[in-house]
């Protein structure tokens, strides 16, 4: 980050790494940058290079430019009440030379629109130049034995400059990336931009930058409020601007430390520094000094937007665990990806009433759930596929004279055949497999039919699945009936004991096409998650295609991202990883 001036290339840039770190660990070593090459530009009051952009275009930071004049030499005393008392004092002496600080607020466009966030920018602008002018007046009549004084009186400019700027942790961890090549977030980063040699009436300071989702952690495990947080490393970025460097040494980091709590305490904000909680949390075994792990947490993703408007998922193998239950990891992600506008879409081989009733059971189901009968879903391998307001948009039935031929080979050999019809499963004869349907996979209980004929004439058919042994459907079924299904169908398969028999050149991933057509949204905006080979079609149609680690080996060689197991929570693990 840099201001915009005419010696664009003499620019030196001095990023101190400012985390949570303490005596007798290691540090990464300041960096000293100059770009010969860069661009600036402003954007809403913040001086933004080339190099924070994506694809050659500028960040769009929101929040106006603020603007405080203050009185040189007249302290603030502690608090906003002597704040006030200094502004007061200052517009009664008509021939005292104001400095005016200039402070520049911003939320980085990653961050949403959160109320909270928005409360916090407008309490900034009264407290960082109240920080700032206190911070000034410790200057003159401290010594130090650490500090770089560079920056000593202000009083010979006229205006000083600051940027603060609140991002979350993706836009902190690109500048740690780019800036100090550490793949992680911080909590606050300051980059000055004070060149002494350079005599301006403008001391332009900085800017500090504080990733708000991290700070969010920080308050909670500390015990007090995100603007508690937030004021505490805005303390510890702008001494850090004004030479303290808690990386030099012990004695450097307790002169930092004592003044952080001085300049807190004196502002009647949280006594404690950002140097001092990190040394508690060392004493108490919390200290976390790098967070490797690029998922997102419960509750910190409201400071999130979300990636993709839908999300579609599969359930059987991937919602569903292998005991075929949702757990409440995955429910409690999926209903923060619905509070967050996402939409959540079924696109199983199931019946819609199977999900409902599996989906009941962690209140997924009805108006605030994301199936019921006015909803819109894929399903029976997207051979029916419902759209707004649960209207059917698409059926797809297999031959009456194909099925015959299936329905012969089941009774002659005594395999558990059942039809999925709509909402209905009927099948020819009672087998403990055809009741797993029901008792495992929540499928509706199947209605024994007297004859081929009767089953025929009772409803049209979507598929038909056998019902074996995982051996003898992968040895024995599955390559007769890829064979025998000619023209008339196809095979596929979900999970190691059952066969499905489909028509042919129907997929999920069609019924997925289908409904994103009559949705009116695209691929681009869509994430997938699956597991088994039916999945491959609708993960290769989207713009972000996960596979958990549980499903089939085709199926992981074509996804984007593999994921971890239904059984280790792999749908939550994808939503908060991937989809904000």
């Amino acid at each position: 980050m840099a201001r915009a001036m005419t010696m664009a290339s003499a620019i030196s840039l001095s990023l101190k790494p400012i985390s949570p770190k303490v005596r007798f660990l290691s540090f990464s070593p300041s960096h000293s940058i100059v770009n010969s090459s860069l661009k600036l530009s402003s954007i809403y009051g913040f001086w933004v290079g080339k190099h924070f952009a994506s694809g050659g275009e500028w960040r769009v930071f929101r929040g106006p430019e603020l603007t405080v004049s203050c009185v040189s030499g007249v302290g603030f005393g502690g608090g906003e009440r002597g704040y006030r008392q200094s502004r007061r004092k200052a517009f009664n002496k008509k021939k005292v030379k104001e400095l005016e600080l200039s402070v520049k607020i911003l939320i980085e466009e990653g961050l949403p629109n959160d109320p909270e966030i928005s409360s916090i920018s407008e309490m900034l602008r009264l407290n960082a130049p109240m920080a700032m002018k206190l911070a000034f007046d410790g200057l003159k009549n401290s010594e130090y034995k650490t500090r770089d004084n560079t920056i000593y009186d202000v009083s010979g400019y006229e205006t000083i400059e600051l940027s603060l700027l609140l991002c979350n942790d993706e836009f902190m961890r690109s500048l740690n990336k780019e800036w100090r090549n550490e793949d992680h977030a911080t909590d606050v980063l300051s980059m000055s931009q004070h060149i002494p040699e350079l005599k301006l009436p403008i001391l332009m300071l900085g800017d500090i930058v504080i990733s708000v989702e991290t700070a969010a952690r920080q308050a909670e495990e500390r015990g007090h409020t995100l603007l508690d947080e937030i004021r505490i490393l805005l303390i510890h970025g702008l001494l850090h601007l004004l030479g303290f460097d808690h990386e030099l040494s012990e004695e450097a980091e307790e002169e930092m430390e004592r003044e952080e709590e001085l300049l807190l305490q004196n502002l009647g904000w949280k006594e404690k520094g950002l140097i001092k909680s990190a040394c508690d949390a060392e004493n108490n075994g919390h200290l976390r000094i790098k967070d490797l792990d690029d998922r997102k947490k419960e509750g910190s993703l409201r400071f999130y937007r979300p990636k993709f408007k839908y999300i579609f998922c599969d359930m059987d193998g991937t919602l569903l665990n292998s005991k075929s239950q949702i757990s409440s990891a995955n429910a409690n992600a999926i209903k923060e990806a619905l509070s967050r506008g996402v939409q959540v879409v079924i696109a199983t081989g199931k019946t819609r009433t199977g999900a409902i009733d599996v989906l009941k059971t962690v209140d997924l189901v009805g108006r605030n759930g994301i199936v019921s009968e006015s909803s819109p879903g894929v399903f029976i391998q997207g051979l029916l596929v419902y759209g707004i307001q649960g209207r059917e948009i698409f059926k797809r039935n297999l031959d009456p004279n194909f099925c015959r031929q299936v329905f012969s080979y089941s009774l002659e050999h005594e395999i558990p055949l059942v039809a999925f019809c709509g909402d209905r499963c009927l099948t020819l004869f009672d087998h403990p497999l055809v009741n797993s349907l029901h008792d495992v996979y929540c499928e509706p209980k199947a209605d024994v039919m007297h004859s081929i004929e009767d089953l025929l004439a009772a409803a049209e058919v979507q598929k038909l699945i056998f019902l074996d042994t995982a051996e003898r459907v992968a040895k024995t079924i599955r390559p007769y009936w890829s064979e025998a299904t000619g023209d008339h169908a196809s095979v596929v398969q979900a999970v190691p004991d059952i066969l499905e028999i489909v028509p042919r050149g129907t997929s999920k991933g069609n019924g997925v096409k289908l409904l994103l057509d009559h949705l009116g949204v695209t691929p681009n905006e869509i994430m997938a998650i699956g597991d088994g080979e039916n999945d491959i079609e609708m993960l290769k149609l989207v713009n972000l295609g996960v596979a958990l680690s549980n499903g089939s080996e085709k199926t992981k060689a074509i996804a984007d991202m593999i994921g971890l197991s239904n059984d280790e929570d792999g749908v939550a693990d994808a939503i908060y990883r991937y989809a904000f």
